[in-house]
């Protein structure tokens, strides 16, 4: 499908309606800009919150085991220091 569009006031571009609901996009969601063989491409950037919640979860953690690894990483970041 194509269709006609205009580049408006500071460059932004308008879609139709039915492309970005077929994308499954809404406004503020995040999208990648690319050039590929002259033409501008334009794909949709999962959010990675929706997809954390959506895959299979595959390990388990505490928040208190969480805090302490960090804690261990930027000690061992910043050579023991305090």
């Amino acid at each position: 499908m194509k269709v006609v569009g205009k580049i408006g006031r500071k460059f932004t571009l308008y879609p139709p309606r039915e492309f970005m609901r077929k994308l499954g996009l809404k406004e503020g969601d995040t999208v990648v800009y690319t050039i590929k063989d002259g033409k501008l491409v334009v794909e949709p950037v999962e959010n990675p919150f929706k997809y954390a919640l959506r895959v299979k979860k595959w390990a388990k953690i505490k928040a208190k085991e969480l805090e302490e690894f960090s804690e261990k990483m930027q000690m061992e970041l910043i050579g023991g220091r305090e």
